[in-house]
């Protein structure tokens, strides 16, 4: 079965998006377009920053390039055409425009998750083992677990769009969304979705909920490791790992959400996807370079050299 054969008679779909309120619109058009263009550009400095200094690197820095590559990418796949519909009255997306938002999203969100668990692996060896950090940590192993990262991602949105092979479409394409998201497929569809749902949940809520009680259970041996070390190493290990948790919170809380539960759409999704998709990415880079003097030093010699 070709999967960028439209199902049945279905060729298109009709986006609702955030609001039907005009004047809400013009709003959210200007709020949106800013914060999409400060989130891709503040990541991309990262991202410059940390593969052009030679003091960022280390593997915690060459993963948090890995993960501002993610977040720019990752709020593209669905912000520019959100801002732009705000602009029109009538909203939509075809079967493949729809086809490759779905796969996009969750390669990137897969491989968000893998970086972001590889990120605090990274800092339970550097703490918790610091004499054997430069021998576990090293360059090979860190380069493999980026090909992991990008390798899991792709398997896990493989897997997302081969369940839409089951789908069929009888006629209604109205998504109350303003981006195509697989729940409101699954409503949609005149098939019978209860088992595909119980999977969707297991592979995207219930591989996010896993994988948060790990982390959650890494940082409490972390926290209690800390004791051993002096007031300084305290200091610093918190600053780091503060703002690590800090990001895995804000990223797999509104995942769990979204995907550990039955086949339903709810208003507040619209919301819970704006945080998920467009200011979380935001707050990324904002949350890892405001306590980092690395960083901020890095990046004022990086403007100092390009300004000479």
């Amino acid at each position: 079965m070709n999967l960028w054969i439209p199902p049945n008679n279905v060729t298109e779909f009709v986006l609702l998006g955030l609001t039907q309120n005009p004047h809400l619109q013009k709003i959210l058009f200007v709020v949106l377009l800013l914060v999409f263009l400060f989130t891709v550009l503040a990541n991309l400095l990262i991202v410059i920053t940390i593969s052009l200094s030679p003091t960022l690197s280390t593997p915690m820095y060459f993963f948090l390039m890995h993960l501002s590559f993610i977040d720019a990418s990752f709020t593209s796949v669905t912000t520019p055409k959100m801002v732009i519909d705000l602009l029109y009255q009538k909203r939509t997306i075809c079967w493949d425009g729809c086809l490759t938002q779905l796969f996009v999203g969750h390669l990137l969100g897969g491989s968000e998750t893998i970086v972001l668990t590889v990120m605090a692996y990274d800092r339970y060896v550097a703490i918790c083992k610091p004499l054997h950090y430069t021998a576990i940590m090293r360059q090979g192993l860190c380069q493999l677990l980026v090909v992991v990262t990008w390798t899991g991602g792709i398997l896990h949105a493989t897997v997302q769009i081969l369940f839409t092979m089951d789908l069929t479409f009888c006629g209604p394409n109205v998504i109350d969304h303003f981006m195509c998201e697989f729940f409101s497929l699954l409503e949609l569809s005149c098939s019978d979705t209860y088992r595909l749902g119980i999977v969707v949940a297991a592979n995207t809520g219930g591989m996010c909920l896993l994988i948060f009680f790990m982390l959650l259970i890494s940082y409490i041996v972390i926290l209690s490791s800390l004791k051993s070390h002096g007031s300084e190493g305290r200091h610093k290990a918190f600053s780091t790992c503060g703002a690590h948790f800090t990001v895995v919170v804000l990223f797999f809380v509104p995942c769990i959400f979204t995907y550990l539960r039955p086949v339903a759409t709810y208003p507040v999704d619209k919301l819970v996807t704006v945080f998920f998709a467009i200011l979380c990415p935001m707050l990324n880079p904002i949350i890892y370079t405001v306590r980092n003097t690395e960083v901020k030093n890095a990046m004022r010699s990086l403007l100092k050299r390009r300004v000479t």
